[in-house]
C-alpha cells in the first residue's frame, strides 16, 4: 500500500497518546499529503463531511510479536484476551483505524492540509487511506463495547498549579489535562512513580497520588 499522507501531531513518543481518540477531542493534528498526493481535487465534496476516517499505520510498533492474545491496559495490563478483541496495536497487520473530526481544510506550501481532533497518533504517522464518516451506516447505538465499555467514564482528577499551565500555549492547556486524566500508564504499573510525557514540546512531569494525577514540572524539551 502506498503512503498517502502524514499525520502531524503534539506526540513525539508513544507514551501519553490516547488510546482512543475521541475520548479525547482537544489533541490536534494536520493530515500533510505526500507530494503525489498533493492534488486538491481529490479533497472536492470532503467539506461536506465533518467526520472522517483515518486508516493508518502503527509505524513506531517495533514488536514482532505473532501473539494470538494481548493484554489491554484497562484490565491492568495482566488479563490476556484475545487480539481480535482489542484495539492492541500489536497485531499481525500494524494497522490503525481512528474517526476524527475535520476542523479546517486548507492550501498550505505544502499543498492541501486537513486539520483535525480527537487524535490518537504518534507525530510522522503514515496515513493509508481517508473515507468520510456515514452517521447514517456508521453509527450503530444499538452496539455493544464488550469489557472495552465498561471504562468509558474512566477518568483521574488532574491537579496542576496554573504557573505551571500557564507555560504551556493556550490552545494546548486543555488537550494537556485531557491526556492526563486518562492516565497514560502502562497498565501494569499502579504506583506513585514519577513519569515523564513529551508533549507539544514540552517535558511534563507528573505522579498519580491517591486517584489524582498531580502535575510536579512542566518544561520545554
Amino acid at each position: 500500500m502506498k503512503i498517502i499522507a502524514r499525520m502531524r501531531t503534539d506526540f513525539d513518543e508513544k507514551f501519553g497518546i490516547p488510546r482512543q481518540g475521541a475520548l479525547a477531542p482537544e489533541t490536534m493534528g494536520s493530515i500533510v499529503f505526500e507530494p503525489e498526493f498533493r492534488d486538491i481535487n481529490a479533497l472536492k465534496g470532503l467539506d461536506g463531511y465533518s467526520h472522517i476516517w483515518i486508516i493508518w499505520c502503527f509505524s513506531d510498533n517495533k514488536n514482532e510479536s505473532r501473539s494470538s492474545t494481548v493484554r489491554p491496559p484497562r484490565l491492568g495490563g495482566n488479563e490476556r484476551v484475545g487480539v481480535w478483541a482489542t484495539r492492541s496495536p500489536y497485531r499481525p497487520n500494524p494497522i490503525g483505524l481512528t474517526c476524527v473530526k475535520i476542523e479546517k481544510i486548507e492550501m498550505t506550501s505544502e499543498g492541501p492540509v486537513i486539520n483535525v481532533s480527537g487524535i490518537d497518533m504518534l507525530n510522522g504517522t503514515p496515513i493509508y487511506d481517508i473515507k468520510p464518516y456515514l452517521p447514517h451506516a456508521d453509527c450503530m447505538p444499538q452496539a455493544i463495547g464488550g469489557f472495552a465499555g465498561q471504562y468509558t467514564e474512566y477518568r483521574l482528577e488532574v491537579v496542576c498549579d496554573d504557573e505551571l499551565l500557564n507555560r504551556l500555549p493556550k490552545d494546548r492547556r486543555a488537550s494537556l489535562i485531557r491526556v492526563l486524566s486518562m492516565d497514560p500508564r502502562p497498565g501494569y504499573q499502579n504506583d506513585d512513580r514519577e513519569y515523564g510525557l513529551k508533549y507539544a514540546g514540552f517535558n511534563v512531569k507528573f505522579q498519580v497520588i491517591n486517584n489524582q494525577v498531580v502535575v510536579n514540572d512542566i518544561y520545554n524539551c
